[in-house]
């Protein structure tokens, strides 16, 4: 059914001669012969013992690329090479690839070996010690210099858009872009480092010029493009340089072993080697050219089930695009958006040459089940590639299929690439050292199933033909981060689909936005998902992506049309005269709509009785309660009670247990009260949640209870409730209702009063609005201990969906009369919040403002903030204060223990070994965010010494609970409860208490 991928190396055939005999056939003299057979481009520490000569270096690199042109390329980036190179895009690639290093050919680099240093002066490049010495050599390093040999000698060949577009991705392939002003730098100790004199631009051009030709080029005016890429399209190309650098810097079992005589250098040669190694690390890209799926009912043809009216409508519409696009996919909860959208997906790859897929999803735990789903369509599509399904997240440890993956015994994947970074000086600017590294890096699987271990690296790990991770993933491929374009590079050539998307707050939302311009102008199909999407966001992000299609900002979406219905698939993309265009199409619901009771609860107390004593009612003659509150403190408590009621028929779960009983609790909960009928439903469960259960929790309960929150979450919570048909309910529930708290009224002409956790985490405003609106159905919310109260009013869901959600984010005024100067207020509050946060982001955002129209990546890096240490990566995509990640483990007298018991040995190396590991790594939790306490954990908290060793701990920060059963840290006391979870109490303030306690 589908393609084998295009071309065989043997066409055309060059490359048969060798790197002397090409020299010679140019008509070098003897003495540049000499240069050229000296000039070094990995030294012998780096070169298994042996010199690789600079000129090998560059022809294994283009090897490589030969490669990755045959078996990783999408087809949709062949297709660009080709039209930007006059057809010849494979070897255009390859002299792309190979150029890289050339700025290795000056005397900053070349002076760094004692050995080759020697060699080289004695061939006639000379240079003067002083002026390289200390600092002076590190403000000069091969990738700048590789971008200043190129704007020298290029310019006699190639017109000077074609030079300034192509020098950026040499200067820039170390992981940062500089701008043009750093080669107006000038005087003696510049040219100095850069080599002074005729004689070293001679043999800088040599280089060039001998290069090109062992790649069948007659000379440099052949190798030039026809055409400027899309700054979009440079980017992935510096990222696909990056790549192939990497890979032909592999210092393992003899990949790319140095070749230190002239005669043996060639691309032949080149060629035998970069096969090897690419076998060796099991490189691979996806499911090459797919053809346009012929099966009259895709989705029944993948996942063996007849296709839903929305699912159709999606695949129709993605077969009707005349384009790459954003597609928006807006359905009820449980309608079936992911099948639909990956047989879309499927579609959408065939048409427009994407080789793969990436699927984001909100958070951690919506990952897992996301990534069996995924492995298994891929799996239909082509036996043997789901095990080349990625799974990119910092628990993906705890994911019983990618362990079933691994087996230990490579060591860690970035020790294998140590020669790409020998000018460095110690600074880990690759972050390929072993001073970076994560609470999560993985066992290796050389030789193993799985994708290839080369994509394990946090930073390559998009460059996986499929992936599943967090939308993190994608953010960070939108900030002006080091190694961006290698993130990029990995989402070029794929179809994007981002699931539960309305999650993204308004910061985020910056850098959501920010990636889908660059996917707009990359021309890569992307598919958003959500169920409560406001319409606001729907035109924020559909412009995002046409600014991006069409190359310019301000694109207006006046005319996209509203979805004319609910489930909907709405398309916007660019025309063939860069015209923004749009396809919108709905479809009837799986389900009918069913009415849905709205009451209210009201309570605003941290201990949440009145939840308790309503849920005690709801449930006493069986039935499955669903109980989501806004605070971890607040579902503590009310489980502690209701456990106390129903003694093993609760489940609590919150995002401070830790990862080995939080993973425990939710497969429980997912079989027993999930779709599978093959698993006994319980005649009585209660489950007590936090804001997790909002998102990709596939459970059916039969009333439930919450706290306030914005009306999109708020029906996101619904969607729980009745979710599945044919299940067994008690006769007092088989009706849906919902019992809203975490809110209650006030005196006539005040505006109700909210928990104040819920007010300073989704705002005065929006639960303002949300509150007015579910008056309508349920009436004003009764004082706080006032009696449940419905206005005998329903909702109808998913019907009203839409209509809810446009409300309470629209523009009009809803709250009640007497609420209007509350809602003004908050309002304002609300918007001057909001623009705040949005401008926070604008500082780490890949592309400021006003560089949309630069033509090439030249600065990329420069003009704002550029994030380059891991911390701070992590925290320009999430607003506010990152929670700090511990891994909980006790100390009784003879040493370490996991929480669950098991012995850790006297310092922790017990670890070593995968049981004791995966018993200590259940520990893991992440703290809360209180003042003092992250800046306590990065000062006081370290890995325990036994951890050296240990995959996945040897950079996780170990906290201690004594024997007392409580760790002391920052001012706090901390300890954990095996139902409850995490337990953290200021020790000042439990110090009042015991003193108020001894006075009493």
């Amino acid at each position: 059914m589908y393609a084998e991928r295009e071309e065989s190396r043997s066409s055309p055939c060059f490359g048969s001669v060798s790197a002397v005999d090409v020299a010679r056939r140019s008509g070098l003299e003897a003495s540049c012969l000499r240069q050229l057979g000296v000039l070094w481009g990995k030294s012998a520490a780096y070169g298994g013992g042996r010199v690789n000569l600079l000129i090998s270096h560059l022809l294994d690199t283009a090897a490589v690329a030969e490669m990755m042109w045959q078996e990783f390329l999408a087809p949709s980036v062949r297709d660009m090479l080709n039209r930007i190179s006059g057809g010849d895009g494979r070897r255009f690639f390859m002299w792309l690839c190979g150029v890289h290093d050339v700025g290795k050919a000056t005397p900053a680099y070349q002076s760094m070996d004692e050995a080759g240093a020697h060699k080289v002066r004695a061939a006639g490049l000379r240079w003067r010690d002083g002026a390289l010495a200390g600092r002076s050599r590190r403000k000069w390093r091969h990738d700048k210099a590789g971008g200043r040999i190129l704007r020298t000698v290029l310019p006699n060949h190639w017109s000077t858009d074609a030079v300034e577009w192509v020098w950026p991705l040499v200067a820039g392939h170390h992981g940062t872009v500089p701008p043009v002003s750093v080669f107006q730098q000038r005087g003696a100790k510049v040219d100095q480092l850069h080599g002074a004199g005729a004689e070293w631009r001679n043999a800088q051009r040599n280089v060039v010029e001998v290069f090109s030709r062992c790649l069948g080029y007659e000379d440099l005016s052949a190798v030039e493009p026809v055409e400027v890429p899309s700054r979009a399209e440079q980017l992935s190309l510096c990222g696909l340089v990056m790549m192939a650098d990497w890979i032909a810097s592999d210092t393992r079992d003899g990949h790319f072993r140095g070749l230190d005589q002239l005669e043996d250098v060639g691309l032949e040669p080149a060629r035998q080697r970069a096969e090897r190694a690419w076998r060796a690390l099991k490189l691979r890209g996806g499911w090459g050219r797919l053809s346009v799926p012929v099966a009259s009912d895709l989705v029944q043809h993948r996942f063996g089930e007849p296709a839903r009216a929305s699912q159709a409508c999606l695949v129709e519409v993605a077969g009707r695009l005349p384009g790459p696009g954003l597609v928006f996919v807006e359905a009820p909860m449980g309608e079936g958006k992911t099948k639909g959208t990956l047989a879309a997906a499927e579609v959408l790859a065939a048409r427009f040459g994407a080789d793969g897929v990436f699927v984001g999803m909100p958070t951690q735990a919506t990952c897992d089940p996301m990534y069996k789903i995924v492995r298994d369509w891929v799996e239909s599509i082509e036996p043997g590639l789901g095990e080349h399904v990625a799974l990119l997240h910092g628990k993906r440890a705890f994911n019983p299929l990618w362990r079933g993956l691994w087996k230990k015994d490579e060591g860690a994947p970035e020790t294998w690439y140590g020669s790409v970074g020998e000018d460095e000086f110690g600074l880990d600017e690759f972050g390929m050292g072993s001073g970076g590294g994560s609470a999560q890096e993985e066992p290796c699987c050389y030789g193993g199933s799985g994708p290839s271990e080369w994509f394990l690296d946090r930073k390559r790990g998009l460059l996986s033909p499929f992936v599943v991770g967090t939308i993190d993933q994608l953010l960070f491929a939108a900030t002006r981060t080091k190694h961006v374009m290698l993130r990029f590079a990995g989402l070029a050539g794929k179809v994007v689909i981002l699931d539960e998307v309305h999650a993204a707050d308004v910061y985020m939302r910056q850098f959501l936005a920010e990636a889908l311009r660059w996917l707009g102008q990359a021309g890569v199909p992307a598919v958003l998902l959500s169920a409560t999407l406001p319409p606001a966001q729907r035109r924020l992000l559909a412009r995002a992506y046409l600014e991006g299609a069409v190359g310019r900002v301000g694109v207006e979406v006046a005319g996209m049309p509203e979805p004319q219905g609910y489930p909907s698939a709405t398309a916007v993309y660019a025309d063939e005269s860069g015209t923004p265009a749009y396809l919108s199409e709905s479809a009837a619901p799986w389900r009918t709509s069913q009415p849905v009771e709205i009451g209210w609860l009201p309570d605003v107390s941290a201990d949440g009785s009145a939840v308790v004593e309503r849920v005690e009612t709801e449930v006493a003659d069986g039935g499955v309660a669903l109980v989501v509150l806004n605070t971890v403190k607040r579902a503590q408590q009310v489980h502690r009670r209701l456990a106390e009621s129903f003694p093993g028929e609760t489940v609590l779960l919150h995002g401070r247990v830790c990862a080995a009983d939080r993973a425990e609790r939710t497969e429980r909960c997912l079989a027993e009260l999930g779709p599978d009928d093959d698993v006994a439903r319980p005649g009585r469960r209660i489950v007590v949640a936090t804001q997790l259960a909002e998102q990709s929790f596939d459970v059916d309960a039969d009333v439930l209870v919450t706290d306030l929150a914005p009306v999109d979450l708020l029906l996101q919570r619904i969607g729980r409730l009745h979710r599945h048909e044919h299940t067994y309910r008690p006769a007092h529930l088989r009706d849906p209702r919902v019992l809203v708290s975490g809110v209650a009224g006030s005196v006539e002409g005040r505006a109700p009063v909210f928990l104040g956790a819920s007010e300073k985490f989704y705002g005065r405003y929006l639960l303002l609005r949300t509150t007015s609106v579910l008056a309508r159905a349920a009436g004003s919310p009764p004082p706080a201990g006032g009696a449940e109260r419905s206005g005998g009013a329903l909702w109808s869901v998913p019907a009203q969906v839409p209509s809810l959600v446009a409300e309470v984010y629209g523009e009009e005024r809803v709250c009640e009369p007497f609420w209007t100067g509350a809602e003004e207020q908050a309002r304002e509050r609300w918007t001057s919040q909001e623009w705040t946060r949005a401008a926070s982001a604008e500082k780490f955002l890949l592309c400021q403002r006003g560089e949309w129209a630069k033509p090439t990546l030249a600065g990329l890096h420069y003009g704002g903030v550029t994030a380059t240490d891991e911390e701070l990566r992590d925290a320009v995509v999430r607003d506010g204060e990152m929670a700090a990640e511990v891994v909980l483990v006790k100390r009784d007298e003879r040493g370490f223990r996991a929480l669950d018991g098991k012995w850790l040995g006297v310092r922790g190396e017990a670890c070593e070994h995968e049981t004791a590991g995966d018993a200590a790594m259940g520990g893991m939790v992440r703290l809360p965010v209180q003042e003092g306490l992250g800046e306590a954990v990065d000062k006081e908290l370290r890995p325990l010494e036994g951890w050296a060793h240990a995959p996945g701990l040897r950079f996780a920060k170990a906290l201690v609970l004594e024997e007392d059963g409580f760790a002391r840290l920052g001012g706090y006391r901390i300890g954990y409860h095996e139902t409850e979870g995490l337990a953290v109490e200021d020790e000042s303030s439990r110090g009042e208490q015991n003193r108020a306690h001894t006075q009493a």
